[in-house]
């Protein structure tokens, strides 16, 4: 399984929001629980941030691949939607 790189905000509501639907898909689905999210805070760490290709948190990659870029406005179900997917394809890639 690969790790996701999931750059994100504390502030963020949109990134609290993705926290939670995490949260609430390791809840209902055991094997999620295998994912590992290395989350990298954008402000804290631009020596990372600044080698991805992204506008928007939060954002999700697998390797160099962005599998997911959060946007304003996003509902609760898009963004389980695409974490899921996310998801889905870490644990596919052992």
């Amino acid at each position: 399984m690969k790790k996701v790189l999931y750059f994100h905000l504390d502030e963020c509501p949109y990134c609290q929001q993705a926290d939670s639907v995490i949260e609430e898909l390791q809840k209902e689905y055991p094997e999620y629980r295998d994912v590992e999210f290395e989350r990298v805070d954008e402000f804290k760490h631009p020596e990372i941030a600044d080698n991805y290709d992204y506008n928007a948190n939060p954002c999700m990659y697998i390797g160099q691949e962005k599998l997911y870029e959060g946007h304003l406005g996003e509902s609760r179900e898009e963004c389980r939607m695409h974490v899921e997917a996310v998801m889905k394809k870490a644990l596919e890639q052992a």
